[in-house]
C-alpha cells in the first residue's frame, strides 16, 4: 500500500516564501524549462509498468457466467473436478463390449484411483492431527518477523526524528549570526549600488566638463 512521507529538508530559520514569490519562482522555472529539448536517450527507458487489473481473465469468465444465469444464486462453480475421488464404474459383466483388455485397464484404473484416494486420505488424516500445530507455529513465526520489522521501523524512525532535531538546533543556534550576516549584505550591497551610482554621477560631470572646456 502507498506511503506518504514527507521529508524536511529546507531551513527552519528561513521565512516562508508568499504565494507571490512560489508563483515567480514556478514561473522562471517554466520558462527556463521551454529553453532546453527533452533529453533524446528519454525515449530508450523502459516504459513504466501497468498495474494488473482485478478484473483478470478467469473473473471476468466467472463474472459473465454468473450473470448468464437465471439464478445466479443457485449457479455452481464447477471449477473442482469430484471425480478423482470417485471410485471408477466397473464394466458390465454381461455387456458383449466387454473384453479380457477392457477389464485389464479398469482393473489398472482401479489400482491408481485406489492408491490415490489412499494417499489423500492419509495426508488428510495428517493435516487433522498435526495441521493445527503447524499453521499456529507458522503464524508465530511471522508475527516474530512482523514484530522484528516494526521494531526496525520504530528504530529508523526515531533515527530520523533525531537527525531533524539536530539539524533545526543547529540552525537555530546560528539563526541571530545568519539574520545580522543578511542584513551586513544586503546594506554592502546597499553601498556598492549607492557608490556605482556616484561614481556614474561623477563620470558624467568630467564629460560634461570635458566637452565645455
Amino acid at each position: 500500500m502507498p506511503v506518504d512521507f514527507v521529508h524536511q529538508s529546507l531551513p527552519y530559520i528561513d521565512p516562508e516564501p508568499t504565494p507571490e514569490a512560489i508563483a515567480a519562482a514556478e514561473a522562471l522555472i517554466t520558462e527556463e524549462r521551454a529553453l532546453v529539448p527533452d533529453d533524446p536517450h528519454h525515449i530508450h527507458l523502459p516504459p513504466a509498468p501497468t498495474p494488473t487489473p482485478f478484473l483478470t481473465p478467469l473473473l471476468t469468465a466467472e463474472l459473465a457466467r454468473l450473470s448468464s444465469s437465471t439464478d445466479p444464486s443457485t449457479a455452481k462453480l464447477s471449477a473442482l473436478n469430484f471425480t478423482r475421488y470417485e471410485a471408477p464404474e466397473p464394466p458390465a459383466a454381461n455387456s458383449p463390449n466387454t473384453t479380457t483388455t477392457s477389464l485389464q485397464t479398469a482393473l489398472s484404473q482401479a489400482y491408481t484411483s485406489h492408491a490415490y484416494i489412499a494417499s489423500r486420505r492419509a495426508h488428510l488424516a495428517l493435516l487433522d492431527t498435526h495441521g493445527r500445530n503447524a499453521w499456529l507455529i507458522g503464524n508465530e513465526q511471522l508475527a516474530g518477523e512482523l514484530r522484528q520489522l516494526e521494531t526496525e521501523l520504530a528504530a529508523a524512525k526515531r533515527e530520523v526524528d533525531l537527525v531533524t532535531l539536530n539539524r533545526r538546533a543547529a540552525q537555530d543556534a546560528v539563526a541571530g549570526e545568519m539574520g545580522s550576516l543578511a542584513g551586513a549584505w544586503q546594506r554592502g550591497v546597499g553601498r556598492v549600488l549607492e557608490t556605482e551610482a556616484a561614481v556614474e554621477g561623477v563620470r558624467r560631470e568630467v564629460v560634461e566638463g570635458l566637452r565645455r572646456g
